[in-house]
């Protein structure tokens, strides 16, 4: 059956009300151990907050209705500042439950728990709320690493697929190197978890179009969810197997997004010393670069406007309802 509701953190909301959806963003992000770098910048709550509603409010501009921030646990996660983002700009905003990959995630408490506590711990972030915020989780994030899935990748994978097929909620995935994706359809699916469940996230690593076509035709969602990250894929290439996957017939499975961060908390190791100087490095990694870029090539390569639209509107709707 349907969901009819998406959990955001303001509330459930009906599926049909998401609108124009962007599936992997982010508004806050930290490596594990940043609160305690005492010479990285020092994070400005206020600022943050203000630069946040900027955003918000240049996406609304663009026709954007909702937001998924799919921020691990381990990663800088805060849920009552999503909640107050959410409050001040009017966006739909959905957080995950759910840890990243073993080289860059806090692995040390979930190696010593067994996968049946994290999956309550999952469960318990659904349906009752993160720590004492009052917010849900609208959806999972599972994470894993370079080519082999680790035991303890492994472990919450499939923690979380119990946890989804408990709760109803849908599993949004970072893969890295854009590898991995038919390990994860495997564990989701072995845990009795429809592959339309899973968005295999990051698949826009790779130039190789057969890969993410194969991860299309077992019915999973594709995340073409990186543009404007160039340090591992040109945005030229990414625009052609978008293109490529639609003419083969898996418009309906395409998700598109950036990976965008509104304000990294402490340093963005290893790639630049400060926020700022990451964003020079990468001047196209904004949240609305699909819209003032990317659309048009699409177009230009062959889309249509009905295609987009079925990419940034019916696509996720699907995905949330798990139709």
């Amino acid at each position: 059956m349907a969901a009819k509701t998406v959990q955001t953190v303001t509330g459930a909301v009906p599926v049909s009300e998401l609108g124009r959806t962007l599936v992997h963003e982010h508004v806050l992000v930290g490596y594990p151990g940043w609160e305690i770098d005492a010479r990285a910048p020092k994070f400005k709550r206020a600022d943050a907050m203000a630069r946040g509603v900027d955003q918000m409010q240049a996406l609304q501009d663009h026709g954007v209705g909702t937001f998924v921030d799919p921020c691990p646990m381990d990663l800088g996660r805060d849920a009552g500042f999503l909640a107050e983002l959410a409050q001040k700009s009017g966006m739909k905003i959905v957080c995950t439950t759910g840890a990243y990959f073993e080289a860059e995630g806090n692995t040390f408490t979930f190696r010593a728990l067994p996968a049946e506590e994290i999956e309550a711990i999952y469960i318990q972030e659904i349906t009752e709320g993160i720590g004492d915020t009052g917010v849900k989780a609208g959806a999972i994030k599972i994470a894993t690493g370079s080519r082999v899935v680790s035991p303890y990748e492994r472990k919450l994978v499939t923690a979380a697929a119990r946890a989804a097929k408990a709760t109803g909620v849908p599993i949004i995935s970072h893969t890295q190197d854009a590898s991995c994706g038919h390990d994860q359809i495997d564990i989701v699916t072995g845990e009795g978890v429809a592959a339309n469940r899973l968005l295999v996230g990051h698949s826009d690593g790779t130039e190789d179009h057969w890969y993410q076509r194969s991860l299309a035709e077992r019915g999973s969602f594709v995340g073409f969810d990186r543009f404007g990250i160039t340090l591992f894929q040109s945005d030229e290439v990414r625009v052609r197997n978008v293109i490529k996957l639609a003419k083969a017939g898996h418009t309906e499975r395409i998700l598109i997004s950036h990976d965008s961060i509104v304000c990294w908390l402490g340093r963005p190791y290893p790639f630049a010393p400060t926020w700022e100087a990451m964003l020079q490095l990468l001047p196209d990694w904004r949240s609305t670069h699909i819209f003032k870029k990317i659309i048009p090539q699409l177009l230009e390569g062959g889309l249509s406007k009905d295609d987009i639209e079925t990419i940034l509107v019916d696509n996720p709707r699907r995905f949330f309802a798990g139709a």
